[in-house]
């Protein structure tokens, strides 16, 4: 099997992508979304410090994934 092929079916690499990509979706909307709905409901004084709090909330589940991610590649090198 060639080089080329191989890359094009490498699933653990488009797994990684795919997770990379869908946690920043979903930090992203949280963001986003929960602080347009805050300053919808609240007003938008109370949105600014919302999305704060939002952002910390995001920061969280980053670093989850971060520490997961390490832990994954730390035992598959076993």
């Amino acid at each position: 099997m060639s080089d080329k092929s191989r890359a094009l079916l490498d699933l653990r690499a488009f797994r990684r992508r795919e997770d990379r990509r869908l946690v920043l979706v979903v930090m992203t909307f949280l963001v986003v979304v929960g602080g347009g709905a805050i300053g919808v409901v609240y007003g938008w004084r109370t949105a600014v410090t919302g999305t704060v709090w939002l952002l910390g909330g995001a920061a969280a589940i980053g670093s989850l994934w971060l520490i997961l991610s390490l832990v994954e590649r730390w035992v598959g090198r076993e």
